[in-house]
């Protein structure tokens, strides 16, 4: 590290048009892309998932999977929690998977599951 030090406190001398200056004509002598140390960014936020997994979650999602054989007691109930159109909620039943509710509480989310679990729908929480 002791070889290093003299250059940087060469670096820590110059403006910032000076260091842009510098950057370019490195990237030309050697051939690089000073952009390379953006790539580390996704490494980074890799990291902040891991944290945000080790987290307790506190927004979910509640997914209708199959709609089962009660169609019209799902409808309903999907009509009653979404606030959603009679035909907005058929479409909705009609094309599963698809998300009831996002961003909701797991108490809420547990809620949901039970009721369109009990008209014969399967449902996930993520």
């Amino acid at each position: 590290m002791e070889k290093y030090k003299k250059i940087i406190e060469e670096i820590e001398k110059l403006t910032a048009l000076e260091l842009s200056e510098l950057v370019k004509a490195l990237e030309e002598k050697f051939g690089v892309s000073a952009s390379a140390p953006m790539m580390a960014a996704p490494v980074m936020s890799a990291s902040t998932e891991t944290l945000a997994d080790k987290e307790e979650k506190t927004a979910f999602d509640v997914v209708l999977a199959k709609t089962g054989e009660q169609k019209i007691a799902v409808i309903k109930i999907i009509r009653e929690v979404t606030n959603k159109g009679l035909q907005e909620s058929k479409q909705l039943v009609d094309s599963v998977p698809q998300v009831v509710k996002s961003g909701v509480s797991k108490t809420e989310a547990d809620e949901l599951k039970a009721k369109l679990e009990a008209a014969g729908a399967t449902v996930e929480i993520k």
